[in-house]
C-alpha cells in the first residue's frame, strides 16, 4: 500500500492494529483552514488510498449511493484497481455522500484508533470543500442550503401561499423541477405566515424570569429553521411536553441556522459565520447550568459533535457541545432520576419507529423508543435505516431514484402491518418514507405521540 500522511491536526501517532478494530472509533479534528487541506494533488491521494481500502472490504455496501458506486468503477477496470479509475469519476462516489456518519460510526473496521486511520465522511467534507471553492454553489444550493432565508420570504403572507400553492401544484411542481432540478416528486415542506417565534414569542421575552428549578436543569430550546418555519407544531409539543415533567423552559433569543446544510455543500466558511452567531448565545446558558436541546437530530448532532470538529481549539464550542442533549435523552434521564412525568392518559398502540441516522450516530441508544414503551399499551418496533432524505439529497432531481432506493427497505417494513402509529425524530424522514410507502397510516413527530398520549 502506498504511504500517507493523514489529514489530522493533532500529529498524534497512530496505535497499530493489524486486523479490523474492535475498539470505539476515535474522531480526529479536521485541519480544514490548513494550507494543504484544499490541495488537489493530496486530496486525490489520499481518496485513491482510501478508496483502495473501501474497495477491498465492501462492508458499507448497503448504506448509500455512494459505495456502490465506488465498487462499480473499481470493478469496470480491466485491472479491479482503484488506480485504474479515471479522477474525474471519483466525484460520483463524492456527490453521493451526504455525510450522515454511519459508516463511520456502525459499520467501519478501519476507523482511528486503527492503522488505516479511515474518516470517509471526513474525507467527503474535504472533498466537497474543494469543489465549493472552485465552483462554488449553484442557485438550487443557494436555495436549498438557506433554509432560514427562504423560511422569512416565504413567511411573507402573500408569499408563503405562493410558495405552498406551487408545491401542492403538479405544474407548479413541475416548473419548479425544469428551472431548478428539484425532483417533482419529493415530498416539500409546507410554510407558515405566524413562526413559532411569533406564536410564542413570551418565551423569549419571559427568558430573565424562567429560573432552574432544584430537580431538573432548565432547557434552552433552539428552534432549527424546520420547527420555526415548516413545523411549528414539533416546538409547541416538546414544549408541552417537557412542561408536564416541570422543565424551565427558554428560547434561544438569537438563532442562525446551525449550518448542516452548508456543511453538506461543503461551505464552511458560512458554518463558521453560523457558529460565530449561534454559540455565543448558547454558551452564556451552558455556562450557567442550562441544558440545550432541538427537536430536528441534524441540529443536535451538529452543535454535538460537527462543530467541535471543525473549532476543535474553542472552549465555548466544547461547552455548547457537552450541554447540547437530544430531547428524549434529556427525558430519560429525567426519569432515571424520578422526575419524569408518566400520567400518560391514553395508549399510541403500534408504534412503527425510523430511527434518523443523525440521531442513531449521537450514540446515546434508542432512547425515544425507551420513552415511548412506557406509555401503557404501546409497542415500539423501531427500524435503524436510513430513510434516504438525507439533508438536500432525496429532493435533488439527479439523485432522486436513489433516495427512493435507499429508503425502500423502511417504506416496505412499514406497509408489511397495520400498525396505528409512524414516526420519525425527524420530519423529513418521516415525509420521506410517507411519500414513499402505501401504508394508511400518517407520520407523526415523536414529541406529538407523546402530547397525545397525555392528552393536553
Amino acid at each position: 500500500m502506498k504511504s500517507f500522511r493523514p489529514f489530522f491536526t493533532h500529529g498524534q501517532r497512530v496505535k497499530k492494529i493489524q486486523e479490523g478494530s474492535l475498539e470505539a472509533p476515535i474522531r480526529h479534528p479536521i485541519d480544514w483552514q490548513g494550507d494543504d487541506f484544499d490541495n488537489p494533488k493530496l486530496l486525490f491521494d489520499e481518496l485513491k488510498r482510501v478508496f483502495n481500502i473501501c474497495s477491498g472490504c465492501r462492508r458499507c455496501f448497503s448504506l448509500c449511493d455512494a459505495f456502490p458506486k465506488l465498487f462499480d468503477l473499481v470493478d469496470e477496470t480491466p485491472t479491479g484497481d482503484i488506480y485504474a479509475v479515471d479522477e474525474d469519476k471519483f466525484w460520483q462516489v463524492i456527490d453521493n455522500c451526504y455525510l450522515c456518519d454511519t459508516c463511520f460510526k456502525t459499520k467501519c473496521p478501519y476507523v482511528p484508533p486503527h492503522e488505516f486511520n479511515v474518516d470517509f465522511p471526513n474525507l467527503m467534507l474535504r472533498a466537497k470543500a474543494l469543489k465549493f471553492k472552485k465552483r462554488g454553489p449553484t442557485i438550487r444550493d443557494r436555495i436549498l442550503s438557506n433554509p432560514e432565508k427562504l423560511g422569512s420570504i416565504a413567511g411573507i403572507p402573500v408569499v408563503a401561499e405562493a410558495v405552498n400553492a406551487t408545491n401542492n401544484s403538479k405544474l407548479g411542481r413541475l416548473i419548479v423541477e425544469k428551472t431548478l432540478g428539484i425532483d417533482r416528486t419529493a415530498p416539500r415542506p409546507m410554510f407558515h405566515r405566524r413562526t413559532v417565534r411569533k406564536k410564542l414569542s413570551n418565551y423569549s421575552k419571559n427568558n430573565d424570569k424562567v429560573k432552574q428549578n432544584s430537580k431538573n436543569p432548565g432547557v434552552v430550546l433552539f428552534l432549527t429553521c424546520y420547527g420555526n418555519n415548516n413545523n411549528p407544531e414539533i416546538v409547541e409539543d416538546t414544549i408541552a411536553c417537557f412542561e408536564q415533567s416541570n422543565v424551565p423552559i427558554v428560547f434561544a433569543s438569537t438563532e442562525k441556522c446551525c449550518g448542516m446544510p452548508k456543511l453538506e455543500l461543503g461551505d464552511i466558511k458560512s458554518v463558521e459565520a453560523a457558529k460565530n452567531i449561534n454559540v455565543p448565545e448558547l454558551h452564556s446558558w451552558a455556562v450557567d447550568g442550562w441544558k440545550i436541546t432541538s427537536p430536528i437530530p441534524s441540529c443536535v448532532l451538529m452543535f454535538k459533535q460537527e462543530l467541535p470538529l471543525l473549532f476543535p481549539e474553542e472552549q465555548k464550542v466544547k461547552a455548547v457541545a457537552e450541554a447540547f442533549v437530544d430531547p428524549f435523552e434529556y427525558l430519560y434521564q429525567l426519569n432515571k432520576e424520578g422526575n419524569f412525568n408518566k400520567n400518560f392518559k391514553s395508549s399510541l398502540g403500534s408504534v412503527f419507529y425510523q430511527v434518523p441516522c443523525h440521531l442513531k450516530v449521537q450514540s446515546i441508544g434508542l432512547k425515544t423508543r425507551d420513552i415511548l414503551e412506557m406509555i401503557p399499551e404501546t409497542k415500539v418496533t423501531s427500524m435503524e435505516r436510513c430513510s434516504g432524505h438525507d439533508g438536500t439529497y432525496g429532493v435533488k432531481k439527479e439523485f432522486r431514484q436513489s433516495s427512493v432506493k435507499i429508503g425502500k427497505p423502511v417504506a416496505q417494513k412499514l406497509d408489511q402491518q397495520n400498525y396505528d402509529q409512524f414516526t420519525s425524530d425527524c420530519p423529513m424522514a418521516g415525509a420521506q418514507i410517507e411519500s414513499i410507502s402505501t401504508s394508511e397510516v400518517s407520520y407523526a413527530h415523536p414529541m406529538t405521540l407523546l402530547r397525545r398520549a397525555y392528552e393536553i
